[in-house]
């Protein structure tokens, strides 16, 4: 529990600065459309689930503002080739502003219950006996702010006897099987941080879900998104367990074989033929029309069990062409893709066609091409998306739209409360 000489000195500070406020200064933000527009939140959370869960509803055209300690997000501190700034910060927290406030001083909790006061939502990735520690507990904010949607993102959860322990998206692969089967033999970690941006989205469903709730009952709620939710949820196919069956049991779904990624003459080409359609037109844009007449490959299960027959044929004939070849024959016919590298991505034309990379400007990096639009919603242009912010861009332009005086933002500066 929070002491409360510590509360009392930050609801003193902020009935002080009621007193005293002056007209609100710049505009709160720019404008944004969306079916999430109007909505305000408050981004307290660090490295990639809880942020980029923000970023999603900043998509959405929700008003984002990014609250950073004094230590500052710690995925600004990765490694990255661009100068005075993580690439990583830059992708994960597009569309926000950001203020950098120490709430473990009274007079930087009285600012951030401020900002609760006119806030719609609050998403912190704190352990589950830190946020009443300081002062914004659950219980503590929907006392102050009934309509607040709380969402907290732990590692393992609220509740059991992990629930303090760090949660991160490699230990939760790992704690969870997902390693284990990517490497069957022996465990392999999936890059990517897919535990934590699946996360993400969860924490963007359920804080919308949360908000559409809000919309006809007028009560805010808590919602709770974990790394081990995710993980689960993510194998969900794996995690059945019937009666008629050992518990130990193979649950590797991969068909193996004829579908996963072979040589060409130049190249890598993933091919996916597990429909018979597939695997007809396979057979016969390859020269071997006669593998998809045998009975011996009927399904994908067949298929799988003579692997040993079908993948040198397979290979054999793919020498003949590059990748890019390969996929250029069998177009729209056969699913498949020639690996590419990420930087492939920005200029090429079905990404260019969606509209999925944006130019944003950002004062220290300057230019730079992202991502923009995880969802698309028909008949309206997406919310405009913007940079990441540097470390403590807006923090006197949020706090002045929220009453603030230029002597009191000084001062709160002075003192260290604010960056």
């Amino acid at each position: 529990m929070v002491d409360p000489p510590f509360v009392r000195r930050a609801e003193a500070i902020l009935a002080s600065a009621a007193a005293t406020a002056t007209a609100p200064g710049p505009a709160a933000a720019p404008a944004r459309d969306g079916p999430l527009a109007g909505v305000r939140v408050l981004d307290l959370s660090a490295y990639i689930a809880g942020p980029y869960g923000c970023t999603l509803l900043a998509d959405m055209g929700a008003e984002v503002i990014k609250v950073e300690p004094p230590a500052g997000d710690n995925l600004r501190k990765y490694p990255s080739t661009i100068e005075n700034e993580s690439r990583a910060f830059l992708g994960v927290n597009r569309s926000k502003r950001g203020i950098v406030i120490d709430l473990k001083q009274a007079d930087g909790l009285a600012v951030l219950l401020k900002l609760v006061d006119s806030a719609d939502v609050l998403v912190h990735n704190f352990r589950p006996s830190v946020p009443e520690r300081l002062g914004i507990g659950y219980e503590q904010l929907r006392a102050r702010r009934p309509g607040l949607i709380y969402c907290a993102v732990t590692g393992y959860g609220d509740t059991g006897p992990m629930k303090d322990n760090a949660g991160y998206d490699q230990v939760l692969q790992t704690f969870t099987g997902i390693c284990s089967l990517q490497g069957q033999a022996v465990p392999e970690i999936v890059y990517g941080s897919v535990v934590d941006y699946y996360a993400a989205a969860m924490v963007a469903s359920g804080v919308s879900a949360a908000l559409f709730e809000r919309s006809r009952t007028g009560r805010g709620q808590y919602v709770g998104v974990s790394l081990l939710r995710s993980a689960l949820a993510m194998q969900s196919a794996r995690l059945v367990y019937t009666e008629a069956e050992p518990l130990a049991i193979g649950r590797d779904m991969r068909s193996g074989g004829i579908t996963g990624i072979h040589p060409g003459r130049e190249g890598y080409l993933y091919l996916s033929a597990n429909t018979p359609h597939f695997w007809k037109t396979l057979c016969e844009r390859i020269g071997l029309p006669e593998l998809a007449a045998d009975p011996r490959y009927a399904s994908v299960r067949d298929r799988a069990t003579h692997a040993a027959e079908l993948v040198p044929q397979l290979r054999a004939a793919l020498a003949q062409r590059t990748a890019l070849e390969w996929e250029a024959v069998f177009g729209t016919d056969v699913p498949c893709a020639a690996a590419r590298a990420v930087e492939d991505m920005f200029a090429h034309p079905q990404v260019l066609a969606e509209g999925m990379m944006a130019t944003m400007q950002h004062p220290v990096v300057g230019s730079y091409q992202g991502f923009s639009e995880a969802v698309r919603f028909g008949g309206r242009a997406p919310a405009a998306p913007f940079a990441a912010p540097a470390f403590g861009q807006h923090s006197a332009e949020i706090l002045a739209a929220n009453g603030y005086t230029p002597d009191e933002i000084a001062k709160l500066r002075s003192l260290n409360v604010i960056l």
